[in-house]
């Protein structure tokens, strides 16, 4: 197996076994998606991912206000192609840094904590910034929302607020599938909120707003066909 990327800089790719090459791809995962959510935090980043080719590794950047990654004639996306190809040992020519916007913040999870984030520093108080990202989540068309806040807020005393709409799966594979979480912090003169947003995502047959998959628990009643039904007729 050869490294998807040069992690250690040189010309030549190098032999390494399975379990270095998939540690060494989660690293360059973890440290580039790091780097862009607090460079792209304004720019209402939700998530990044890498695809690589033989020739060249693309890196799908995910935003909701893409205009601002890419800046003016396309500068701003040079210069972040030009910082993670020389972080990470690129040679010119073999990393391209892409731009997509996201179709549907409303089930996007980091979108919506971010946007959460700007509301507390704006000054707008929790339950309302709170029940403003549910009621924005809810109407896109999602199965369930639930926001948890956790810090000092305006008491003097740090505690835990939990607001909850809809349906919300909390173990197994579907919870995994169907899902999506996203955490921040916000640093406040009073001291640091964590903010939690989980998205029950819907299900999409074409997989655009959910997964395909649908849930095991639900369960679809058939119709019957005329010809079974013409056979209890008879009998």
């Amino acid at each position: 197996l050869y490294l998807t990327y040069p992690y250690v800089m040189s010309a030549v790719p190098q032999r390494i076994s399975k379990k270095r090459k998939f540690v060494a791809d989660g690293v360059l995962f973890a440290e580039l998606n790091s780097f862009l959510e607090k460079e792209l935090a304004e720019d209402g980043y939700a998530g990044v991912e890498i695809r690589p080719t033989p020739l060249r590794t693309e890196v799908i950047i995910r935003a909701t206000r893409t205009k601002n990654v890419l800046g003016e004639k396309g500068q701003r996306i040079r210069e972040l192609t030009a910082v993670v190809s020389k972080r990470f040992g690129y040679r010119e020519g073999t990393i391209d840094l892409y731009a997509e916007r996201v179709l549907n913040r409303g089930l996007s999870a980091m979108a919506q904590t971010e946007s959460m984030k700007y509301k507390l520093l704006g000054g707008l108080a929790v339950r309302r910034a709170a029940y403003g990202v549910i009621r924005f989540v809810m109407e896109s068309e999602a199965k369930g929302c639930e926001v948890i806040i956790s810090g000092k807020g305006r008491t003097q005393r740090a505690k835990a607020m939990k607001f909850v709409d809809g349906y919300m799966k909390k173990s197994g594979q579907s919870s995994k599938q169907y899902v999506d979480v996203a955490v921040r912090h916000v640093n406040l003169k009073s001291g640091v909120l964590g903010i939690k947003v989980k998205i029950m995502l819907p299900w999409d047959p074409t997989g655009k707003k959910g997964p395909k998959d649908p849930l095991p628990d639900v369960v679809r009643i058939v119709a019957p066909k005329k010809s079974d039904l013409h056979v209890s007729t008879l009998a």
